[in-house]
């Protein structure tokens, strides 16, 4: 089991970054600077602080344990008297700040990315927003789901005659985290390294998924067709499909190089359709996919999953079975990797979580401090800010600063 080490350095360590979004993108984003040992301090108002303590399982905060390893909390009620002036006091120390208010709410409460450079010059600002600080959809409610609908990501997911598809996950949110923590080191980067100043990152959730999405456009222009829904299949490449096996199982096949395919069809006994213009090219086997696709997964449908996925890794086959969460805990690859990982945990003894990726040789990341109940550190970082401890005392009583312990779970 993997356990908490608060000593544990990591090669960010010195910087501090004020983390104040809520939800998935700006989580995302500060905990890859977390895991690789940066100081990341969730600034919570009440009354339930970042609303991602409120997807649970069983009345545990299980998507919290995940993302908030690794942070710090500070429990600031900006409404009341006195939390802008600790709130600026931590501005002042900081490195980075990341916030996902809806474009133009700073600057309503004299928080503007202005105000914050006069006080700290070297300070990197993430904003982060549904469609960007501006445009015409600027004040548009920053949601996921609603990009991954007008990204052409739900238009290209899904199957050609039922209705486009929404991913089952925050994907446009963990996009734009992944992407912003890349931008917010580059910021870094040039400040420290090139002699810059700080600077404000205007994060969309839009253009990340969006660059996702490849050539889209260009095929647009290029064909002049909007290209269809293909399922489990592909524009680019066939075969490449889920197919069942004759106990129920699932195999994905990708032989998205033309060696591939061919392998595939001759070790199946069916290369003789390599002979015929219709299969005789990736292209060709494109147009008649579904031709294609019944012949492979006819072959694979006589098959136990066990019998065929021994067969593909006899033959060098690029072909895997579908797992879910049980079967992934199961696979020796995944143990041996540690891809998921049992971290301490005070409620429930241990709790499974994604490892620190990606893995560096030098300067690995690690686990330093369990996810943080609201406000469990009001006291320690207040002291780094020169608070001392009766005026703490008296911004807890004034209900400046706040605390709440972790959800028990049933």
């Amino acid at each position: 089991m993997q356990k908490f080490d608060p000593t544990k350095k990591g090669p960010l360590e010195g910087l501090r970054i004020i983390d104040m979004s809520r939800l998935v993108a700006g989580n995302m984003l500060s905990l890859q600077l977390g895991d690789f040992g940066a100081e990341v301090i969730k600034v919570e108002g009440p009354p339930g602080g970042d609303p991602l303590r409120d997807w649970v399982t069983n009345g545990i905060e299980s998507h919290w344990k995940v993302y908030g390893r690794n942070k710090k909390s500070i429990g600031l009620n900006l409404r009341e008297d006195g939390a802008k002036d600790v709130l600026m006091r931590l501005i002042e120390s900081a490195d980075a700040l990341i916030e996902n208010f809806r474009p133009g709410t700073l600057e309503e409460i004299g928080l503007g990315p202005d105000v914050m450079l006069k006080r700290n010059p070297r300070l990197v600002i993430g904003r982060i927003s549904g469609f960007g600080q501006t445009g015409p959809y600027r004040e548009k409610p920053g949601f996921g789901t609603l990009v991954e609908a007008m990204s052409g990501f739900a238009s290209r997911n899904g199957f050609p005659d039922r209705p486009p598809l929404l991913p089952p996950l925050a994907l446009a949110d963990m996009i734009a985290g992944l992407a912003g923590g890349t931008a917010m080191m580059v910021a870094l980067y040039h400040r420290d390294l090139r002699g810059g100043k700080g600077q404000v990152m205007d994060l969309s959730l839009l253009e990340p998924i969006y660059s996702v999405m490849g050539p889209e456009a260009a095929i647009y222009q290029i064909s002049g067709t909007i290209r269809e829904r293909v399922g489990n299949g592909s524009n680019t490449a066939s075969p490449r499909n889920v197919y069942v096996t004759s106990d129920g199982g699932f195999v994905a096949i990708s032989a998205s190089m033309e060696v591939m395919a061919q392998r595939l069809l001759r070790a199946i006994g069916v290369g003789h359709m390599l002979e015929d213009p219709r299969y005789a090219t990736n292209a060709a086997r494109v147009a008649h996919r579904e031709e294609v696709d019944a012949v492979v997964g006819g072959w694979i449908g006589q098959r136990t999953l066990k019998d065929c996925l021994a067969f593909f890794e006899k033959e060098d086959i690029t072909a895997a079975p579908i797992y879910n969460a049980a079967q992934i805990a199961e696979d020796p690859h995944f143990q041996e990797r540690q891809v998921v990982v049992e971290v301490e945990d005070e409620e429930l003894g241990s709790i499974p979580m994604h490892n620190v990726t990606p893995r560096l040789s030098g300067t690995p990341g690690g686990f330093r401090i369990p996810a943080p109940s609201i406000g469990q550190h009001n006291a320690e970082l207040l002291k780094t800010l020169g608070f001392d401890g009766a005026t703490v005392e008296d911004l807890t009583k004034r209900g400046v600063l706040w605390q709440r312990k972790q959800r028990k779970g049933k």
